[in-house]
């Protein structure tokens, strides 16, 4: 028998005949969705630079390829579950991971109820089948092989022994899925996570034994030629076979040789991110310095300071050095906002995080200056996007948000070399410069690309 009472908050309870109570849940079963961002101070509203007349049908394949992101990001995984309190049920809160289309025990199940005369269980899945082992005289199954599997048994002990073997099959074939298992008994109800997984083949890069076989240097170069060859020789001062990578798109190539140089020539003035593409996915060692063509190496630009850091926190992907002492780290403040406008990005210049443990001379950032250690694997899936060609560097940074981990150590710093009246070059500085039309376009791809509502940077 059952008498309904409320506990002081209101939420029902049950009351068995043998004085225990159960609780009957009426928390919410959904994550609540995020209404509007609220815009920063200063925000650029980037609906209002696409033109009126493209407004209407560039919303309609914005908002579809909204939805084909969320089918491809959004989990059943992300549901939110409640674990009640006074429940007899024992099952695994975390940790079940699954092959697809494999049989795989789930551990943990177990029935912790008073005696009683019989016992039954009930088993619920979506996306798999449940199994269990033939039961003796004492119990009874019924859906092995099904989504529903119900076991009863007049002995708590024997009941127990087929939970301990229940196994969960999945019979969809998916990379990286979920399930959720609903366990009852009576008025007790408890739901949990199964991972469907499909595990990842290791990919290793052997370290060797200096950093030769660890880092490769990379460059893009654009018409300052003069300013590249005096990079190298600085590199070779203090780096005599490491490998550099130059990505070149100048309008009239200049042949650059040397050992351990690989000089690529692209089609003249494809841009800055499509030249960093290019040098990166030539990369064949664990990391990569990423730095500019009028960089100078010191007796302070120190790699191997850079590769240790990243060594000793392998969930690092990027560490920030200083150019002349400047960090030039920045962080980036991002609210999803609603389905209808999109999301609010704050990009916020000399932002930063919390030192990383055991380097207190490193904190972490959302990103970091043009000199930059990076794993190769982890920059080649986020990728620079080559519609960017003039000045980008952030926007690499926003499409790594979430992805990429990022640290700035100031205490490993490259130069800069001086500007002067030889060094100015007209036509580069045309090339350099966004123009009014570069940035507006640059609005626009936010906009829809990384469907934003407002972004600030600041």
């Amino acid at each position: 028998m059952l008498m309904l009472n409320c506990d002081s908050s209101g939420l029902p309870l049950y009351r068995h005949s043998s004085g225990s109570l159960s609780y009957k849940s009426s928390l919410p079963t959904q994550r609540r969705l995020p209404g509007p961002c609220t815009c920063p101070d200063g925000s650029t509203i980037l609906k209002d630079h696409i033109p009126k007349d493209q407004y209407e049908e560039l919303m309609q394949r914005r908002a579809k390829e909204f939805q084909q992101y969320k089918a491809r990001t959004n989990s059943i995984l992300s549901k939110l579950l409640f674990a009640l309190p006074n429940s007899p049920l024992q099952y695994p809160i975390q940790g079940v991971i699954v092959r697809p289309l494999t049989a795989t025990a789930i551990p943990g199940l177990r029935l912790h109820a008073e005696e009683g005369n019989s016992y039954k269980v009930l088993l619920t899945v979506s996306n798999g089948v449940l199994t269990t082992e033939t039961p003796t005289a004492e119990a009874t199954v019924q859906g092995s092989g099904e989504t529903k599997l119900t076991i009863e048994s007049s002995t708590l002990l024997v009941l127990n022994d087929l939970l301990a073997k229940v196994s969960y099959t999945s019979t969809i074939y998916h990379i990286n899925t979920g399930d959720l298992v609903t366990f009852q008994f009576e008025n007790y109800e408890a739901v949990f996570p199964i991972t469907i997984q499909q595990p990842h083949v290791p990919v290793l890069y052997d370290m060797g034994t200096d950093i030769s076989s660890q880092v490769t240097i990379v460059t893009k170069t654009f018409l300052r030629y003069k300013q590249l060859r005096v990079l190298l020789d600085s590199i070779r001062k203090f780096y005599s076979k490491i490998k550099v990578i130059i990505a070149d798109d100048s309008l009239e190539p200049e042949s650059i040789t040397g050992e351990n140089i690989q000089h690529y020539i692209m089609p003249p003035a494809q841009g800055w991110f499509a030249g960093r593409n290019l040098a990166v996915s030539q990369v064949t060692t664990k990391y990569f310095l990423w730095v500019d063509d009028d960089f100078l190496f010191s007796e302070k630009t120190k790699i191997e300071k850079l590769v240790e850091v990243m060594e000793a926190v392998p969930e690092l992907d990027v560490v920030g050095g200083s150019v002349q002492g400047n960090k030039f780290h920045f962080s980036i403040l991002y609210e999803e906002g609603d389905e209808n406008e999109g999301g609010c990005l704050y990009r916020k210049s000399g932002g930063k995080f919390h030192p990383l443990p055991s380097y207190p001379q490193c904190h972490l950032a959302s990103g970091v200056v043009n000199f930059f250690l990076a794993r190769t694997d982890a920059m080649q899936r986020v990728r620079f996007d080559p519609k960017l060609q003039r000045v980008a560097h952030s926007e690499f940074f926003m499409d790594g948000l979430g992805s990429l981990m990022v640290a700035s150590c100031g205490d490993v710093t490259i130069d800069h070399q001086p500007k002067t009246a030889e060094n100015h070059d007209p036509t580069y500085n045309k090339f350099r410069s966004p123009g009014a039309n570069d940035v507006e376009f640059k609005l626009q791809l936010h906009f829809f690309k990384n469907y934003l509502k407002c972004i600030r940077y600041g």
